[in-house]
């Protein structure tokens, strides 16, 4: 159904700067793989996959990869994901050369790969919550959510007990649809991309494994535009500049991400200057990134790198006070804020672009700056100084 944040037709490409003023992260390219040799079925003829035995032999182009990746790119229809084609070697229907392997197995190209059936993935163990949602856009294959700061996409790894599996994204939208794909596994039903907890705005999620898949070839593609809307600290001294860093995890400080291993992945944005504004309390700027990849909290980590981080991420080398004190003239402190700074970090998901996976509509989705936002914001103008 068509959404009233879609943008009108031939404004679909602009630049968000204008309203935001107003208001005053690629997977790496695979390995070529050719196409599997032979596909076999078992000797009665059964035609549905929980009888078949899928057989064929590894290209030449697999030598030094995983089984687990290699399966994922080059198995015959049904296509399957990395984590399922985990299921079925830990499931015992996978064999290599007649030897059950391990998914991390290095093949060496040439070898004889039997699958039999299909896997049968654990029921979810995320449960429905009736929890608000915000739907920019739905129709019966996505849907993209609004999502606020401070919400969790999905819970992680081993939360499936406790009180992290509750209150999430996920949460929600299974109390609001009546079916998500599965490809992203029992805890992320539906999930194809992610956003920071503290980060706030468009998230696409699919609702079957087709569309899933879909979107994320289009992810790992590049063919989504996504836009963030950021307020970092510092007076950025040229209108657009673009970062082409690694991002890889930090060997010191595990929880964040770092852009001095040369071994990270690599990641890309482009950042244009909205507003500068000087006040009291320092200097800001307001910026739009249009990011390439999306990589794990690859903005913060690429306004780190300039020296410029995004106001409110301490984890990143923001203050943890901005000092803002109450005025006398009646100015209220902005929502969200308290005497130690903005209660989240000033970075928002604005906008999302790219053609519908079923119809080839371009879709184009905004979601405007939080009022927490968009309060801040309008504060620290009324504590603008001269300069110069």
């Amino acid at each position: 159904m068509p959404s009233k944040n879609m943008l009108p037709k031939g404004h679909r490409r602009r630049s968000v700067r204008a309203e935001y003023s107003a208001t005053r992260g690629v997977e790496a390219e695979p390995a070529a793989i050719v196409p599997v040799l032979d596909l076999i079925s078992n000797a009665d003829g059964a035609t549905g996959l929980e009888d078949v035995v899928r057989a064929f032999v590894a290209d030449a182009s697999a030598a030094g990869m995983r089984l687990d990746a290699y399966l994922a790119q080059a198995i015959p229809a049904p296509k399957l994901s990395r984590s399922r084609v985990r299921m079925l070697v830990e499931a015992g229907q996978v064999r290599v050369d007649g030897v059950a392997p391990k998914a991390k197995q290095k093949l060496h190209g040439g070898e004889r790969i039997e699958i039999e059936g299909e896997p049968h993935p654990p029921p979810l163990h995320a449960v429905p919550e009736d929890i608000a949602l915000d739907i920019l856009y739905e129709d019966k294959y996505l849907a993209v959510v609004n999502k606020p700061a401070g919400m969790m996409v999905h819970a992680g790894a081993g939360s499936t007990d406790d009180a992290r599996n509750r209150g999430t994204l996920v949460n929600a939208l299974l109390h609001h649809t009546a079916k998500l794909s599965e490809v992203g596994g029992e805890l992320r039903p539906g999930i194809v991309h992610r956003l920071d907890k503290q980060t706030s705005g468009t998230i696409v999620v699919a609702k079957d494994d087709v569309t899933h898949r879909k979107l994320g070839e289009m992810f790992s593609d590049r063919r989504v535009a996504k836009t963030y809307i950021a307020l970092v600290h510092g007076t950025l001294a040229k209108d657009n500049v673009t970062v082409n860093l690694p991002i890889a995890r930090d060997l010191v400080r595990r929880t964040r991400m770092t852009t001095r291993r040369p071994d990270g992945r690599s990641a890309v944005s482009h950042i244009a200057v909205v507003e500068r504004i000087t006040t009291r309390y320092g200097a800001f700027t307001l910026v739009e990134v249009r990011i390439e990849t999306g990589r794990t909290h690859q903005i913060r980590a690429h306004m780190q790198s300039l020296g410029h981080p995004v106001v409110g991420d301490t984890l990143y080398g923001a203050p943890r006070s901005i000092a803002l004190a109450a005025r006398k003239d009646g100015i209220e402190r902005p929502t969200g804020q308290s005497s130690s700074g903005l209660e989240r970090t000033f970075l928002h998901a604005a906008h999302l672009e790219f053609a519908h996976p079923h119809t080839d509509k371009v879709l184009t989705i905004g979601a405007p700056l939080p009022a927490e936002l968009a309060d801040f914001l309008r504060w620290l103008r009324t504590e603008r100084v001269p300069v110069g």
